[in-house]
C-alpha cells in the first residue's frame, strides 16, 4: 500500500512538473508569436501551403483550372500575406494585375504567331517575351495595378502550348480572387484586430494594486488611478503594509520591574495590539484621504488595504486577493540600483511599473514611449501611454539606432508595433545613444516610458547597462515597465 501511496506520489509529482512546462512552454510561444514579422512568417509557412492546395485541389477537379498558373500564383500569395500594409497588399491590385499580365501574354504570343507563324516544341521568341513584358509593364503602370507576379502570368502564358486562351485567362482571374478574398477575411478579421487576441494588456491590466510607499507614494496612486480609469471596470487598490513584528515601546522597563511580573506581561500583550491598532488606524485614514481624492479627480473606483507581513509576498498576495493584474509602485533605489523590493514585485506573476515622480504633474498628455525590440512589452507600453494621453495627448514611439543601415528595418518595426493602436501616435528613429537622446528630448514630455529589460541576458545587461538605470537623466516622470512572469 506504502509503495503505491509513493508511486502515486511521483506521478503527481511528474504530472505537475509537465503541466508547469507546458504553461511556460505555451507563454514562450505567445510572447514570440505576438512580434508581427515572426507571426507573418508563421502564416506564410502555416496558411499559404494550405491555401494552394486548395487551390490546386480545385485544378484536379475543375478542368479550367491550370497547374500553369501557379508558380505566379504562389508568389503572389506570398508577397500578400508577408507584408499585409505594403505596397502591393491591395487585394485588388493582386487580382487585376494578375489578370493584366495574363491578357498581355496572350496579346503578345498572338503577336508573335502572326508574325512568325505556329511554333514547335517550347520555343518563345526573344520579341514575344520581350514585348509580353513590355505591355505588362505599361497597362499595370497606367492601370496601377502593378504587381510582381504580373510578369510571372505574361511569361508563363508564352508557353501554354495545350491551353485555350480564354480559359487561362479565366483561371487566372478566378483563382487569385479566391487566394485575395482568403486574405482580405484573414487581414481584416484578424490582423488588423491582432491586438485582441496576442496582446494581453488591450483587455487587462484595470484593477491596479497601489502600495503605498515613500515620499511619491500618492503621485503613484494617481498614475495608478489614470491607467485605471481608462477601462470601465478599473479600479484601484491602495495598500499600506504593517511589518509582521514590532516591539511596543516601554517593554524593557515593564519586564525589569520587580515584584508585579505577572501582572505586567499579561498587560504587555495588550499595549502591543494597542499600538498596534493605533497604526493600522493612522495607515487606513491615511489611504482613504488618498482614495477620496483618486475618487473625486479620476471617478474611478478606489479601495484601501491594510496587511502585516513581508513586503514582497504580501504585496503579491494582496494583489491576487483583490484581482488585481497591475502593480505600480513607486520607484525605489538602493545604493543605486534597484531596491529589493521593487526587484521582487518584478519577479511576480503580474504586470508591474515602477513610477519615478521628479515633477507635480499630474495628468500626463505629452508621453515619449522608447523602445528597442517588438513584442508584447511594447504593445504594452504603447497601451498604457494612449491610456494617459487619451483626448488631446499626443505619445511619441521612438526607438535609437547605431548607424543609418538600421533605420529602414527600424521605421518598419515601429510601424507594425504602432498600426494596432488607435490615437495620435508619431513615431520616431533616432541616430543617437538612448543617454543622449533622452537628455536632449525628455525635458519637453510629461512622461517618459521605458522596459525593465528583463529578458535581456545578464550578459547583455553587464555590457550595456538597462536604460532604466540612466533615468536620472530624464528632466520628467518615468515609468519603467516590467511584464509578469506567469
Amino acid at each position: 500500500m506504502s509503495r503505491l501511496r509513493h508511486l502515486l506520489s511521483r506521478l503527481s509529482v511528474l504530472v505537475g512538473r509537465l503541466r508547469r512546462f507546458e504553461r511556460r512552454e505555451a507563454s514562450e510561444f505567445r510572447r514570440w508569436v505576438q512580434n508581427t514579422n515572426n507571426l507573418l512568417h508563421l502564416i506564410v509557412v502555416v496558411l499559404v501551403p494550405l491555401l494552394i492546395a486548395f487551390v490546386t485541389y480545385l485544378s484536379n477537379v475543375v478542368p479550367q483550372f491550370y497547374f500553369l498558373l501557379f508558380p505566379p500564383l504562389a508568389s503572389g500569395t506570398y508577397t500578400l500575406f508577408s507584408d499585409p500594409e505594403g505596397r502591393y497588399a491591395d487585394p485588388k491590385k493582386f487580382v487585376a494585375g494578375l489578370t493584366a499580365g495574363a491578357l498581355c501574354g496572350l496579346a503578345a504570343f498572338e503577336a508573335g504567331r502572326l508574325l512568325y507563324g505556329p511554333t514547335n516544341g517550347t520555343l518563345v521568341h526573344p520579341e514575344s517575351a520581350a514585348l509580353a513584358v513590355l505591355l505588362t509593364g505599361v497597362v499595370t503602370w497606367v492601370a496601377d495595378v502593378e504587381v510582381p507576379s504580373a510578369f510571372s502570368t505574361a511569361l508563363l502564358t508564352l508557353v501554354s502550348r495545350e491551353v485555350d486562351p480564354a480559359s487561362y485567362v479565366v483561371s487566372i482571374f478566378l483563382s487569385s480572387s479566391i487566394v485575395a478574398l482568403v486574405f482580405l477575411v484573414w487581414r481584416s478579421r484578424f490582423y488588423e484586430k491582432r491586438a485582441r487576441y496576442l496582446y494581453e494588456t488591450v483587455h487587462g491590466d484595470d484593477h491596479v494594486l497601489v502600495p503605498m510607499r515613500g515620499e511619491t507614494a500618492r503621485a503613484a496612486a494617481m498614475f495608478g488611478a489614470r491607467l485605471a480609469a481608462a477601462h470601465e471596470a478599473g479600479k484601484v487598490v491602495l495598500l499600506d503594509i504593517v511589518p509582521p513584528e514590532r516591539v511596543a515601546e516601554g517593554d524593557d522597563s515593564a519586564e525589569t520591574d520587580g515584584g508585579e511580573g505577572d501582572e505586567l506581561d499579561a498587560a504587555g500583550p495588550t499595549k502591543e495590539e494597542d499600538l498596534r491598532s493605533r497604526e493600522a488606524d493612522e495607515a487606513i485614514e491615511r489611504l482613504e484621504s488618498c482614495a477620496s481624492e483618486i475618487r473625486t479627480r479620476v471617478g474611478v473606483p478606489c479601495e484601501v488595504v491594510v496587511a502585516a507581513g513581508e513586503a514582497v509576498p504580501t504585496t503579491l498576495e494582496t494583489a491576487e486577493n483583490a484581482n488585481c493584474d497591475l502593480v505600480v509602485t513607486p520607484y525605489e533605489e538602493d545604493r543605486g540600483v534597484l531596491s529589493n523590493y521593487v526587484r521582487g514585485v518584478f519577479g511576480g506573476p503580474l504586470d508591474a511599473v515602477a513610477f519615478r515622480s521628479t515633477t507635480e504633474t499630474r495628468r500626463w498628455r505629452r508621453i515619449l514611449v522608447l523602445i528597442a525590440r517588438p513584442g508584447d512589452t511594447a504593445h504594452a507600453m504603447i497601451d498604457f501611454a494612449t491610456r494617459l494621453a487619451r483626448r488631446g495627448g499626443i505619445v511619441s514611439v521612438t526607438t535609437c539606432i547605431s548607424n543609418e543601415m538600421e533605420r529602414r528595418a527600424a521605421e518598419s518595426r515601429l510601424a507594425n508595433v504602432v498600426e494596432t493602436v488607435d490615437g495620435p501616435i508619431e513615431t520616431r528613429v533616432s541616430r543617437s545613444d538612448v543617454s543622449s537622446f533622452v537628455r536632449a528630448n525628455a525635458a519637453g514630455y510629461d512622461l517618459l516610458v521605458i522596459g525593465s529589460s528583463h529578458e535581456r541576458s545578464a550578459a547583455s545587461r553587464f555590457v550595456s547597462p538597462p536604460t532604466f538605470r540612466r533615468i536620472h537623466e530624464a528632466d520628467c516622470d518615468v515609468a519603467v515597465f516590467n511584464r509578469g512572469n506567469p
